[in-house]
């Protein structure tokens, strides 16, 4: 593998985001006009520069509207929009492989060809709307219940991650001293595969991909070289700690999800917009991203745990002696 000369620095301007996953709450008046001009800024914002810079000129240019393209669909309502993007999404592996510096897109990307071969799936078996004269077509979107259906098959012969081995023990110890679920920890192979090197563009970073803010919040250090979400001891515990936050915020594990992925501000307002506490009533106007993302866990934690997250229990307060 390939190393700029300036790795130092460009690793660290990848920790720079523009756009944090407590971006504003998705509503029925956002265009495709607004997607567009949204992923440009991203764009703009996060596809640093100076790290694509080690890309040969044709392949940076490739890679930035691939990757730009995602980031607008995930952030867009229709889940079955990201389906054409996954042959993209294979094109654009191997030339961030080539670098030790576009190497942790690499690996965000792979994290998410399960999202891209599930929205495949789901188009194939959601019929398309049958077009009405004189009105617009609307595009079609899934149930949460058709997405957990899909998430369980994807995950039904999975098998046990070997990178997971030297850290689920110690990762769940953590989570129990924070009052957390353990089975939650599997979280982990959602959002890095367990590889702690995965970095999203968006700023995300670590096992539990915790964006720089977040980490702050729970008292990690972000800046290069000593980024604490790279190391999975620290990131699991501010990742534990926010967990908790949100369930007792929420009190109910798909809401927590969600928030977790997206935001609790976007699904504070999507609650209040829609004067409920389900997150049924508000799964479909959720970003694409986190519309996948809570089956996702569902299914992961199924297939591990043999869990659902109904069935999830927060362990007991140690007892003082």
């Amino acid at each position: 593998m390939k190393s700029g000369p300036t790795r130092a620095l460009l690793l660290a301007s990848m920790l720079v985001s523009a756009v944090s996953r407590t971006s504003q709450a998705q509503d029925d008046t956002i265009t495709f006009d607004d997607l567009v001009s949204s992923a440009q800024q991203w764009a703009k914002g996060n596809l640093d520069e100076d790290v694509l810079r080690t890309l040969q000129q044709a392949d940076r240019e490739k890679v930035r509207k691939i990757l730009a393209d995602l980031q607008k669909e995930f952030q867009g309502q229709y889940v079955l929009d990201l389906a054409g993007l996954r042959d993209a999404a294979h094109t654009a592996i191997p030339l961030l492989e080539q670098y030790e510096e576009t190497l942790p897109y690499a690996l965000w990307l792979k994290v998410h060809l399960d999202d891209l071969e599930v929205a495949n799936q789901l188009e194939l078996i959601i019929p398309a709307p049958k077009p009405e004269p004189g009105k617009p077509s609307v595009p079609v979107k899934p149930t949460a219940r058709q997405e957990r259906e899909v998430w369980v098959t994807q995950f039904a012969d999975r098998p046990y991650p070997e990178a997971a081995r030297p850290f689920v023990p110690r990762l769940k110890s953590i989570f129990v001293s924070e009052r957390v679920p353990p089975e939650l920890i599997w979280i982990a192979e959602v959002e890095s595969s367990f590889d702690p090197r995965v970095r999203s563009p968006a700023g995300a970073a670590g096992l539990f991909q915790l964006m720089p803010a977040t980490a702050r919040r729970y008292g990690l250090r972000t800046t290069w070289p000593w980024d604490q979400r790279l190391n999975p001891e620290p990131s699991a515990r501010a990742a534990a700690h926010y967990l908790n936050y949100l369930h007792r915020h929420f009190r109910e594990w798909r809401l927590a999800l969600a928030a977790y992925n997206c935001g609790e501000g976007t699904v504070d307002e999507l609650l209040k917009h829609s004067r409920t506490r389900s997150y049924e009533a508000i799964a479909s106007r959720l970003p694409a991203e986190t519309q996948m993302y809570v089956p996702k866990v569902e299914a992961i934690l199924l297939r591990r745990e043999g869990m659902t997250l109904a069935e999830l229990h927060a362990p007991a307060a140690p007892v003082n002696r």
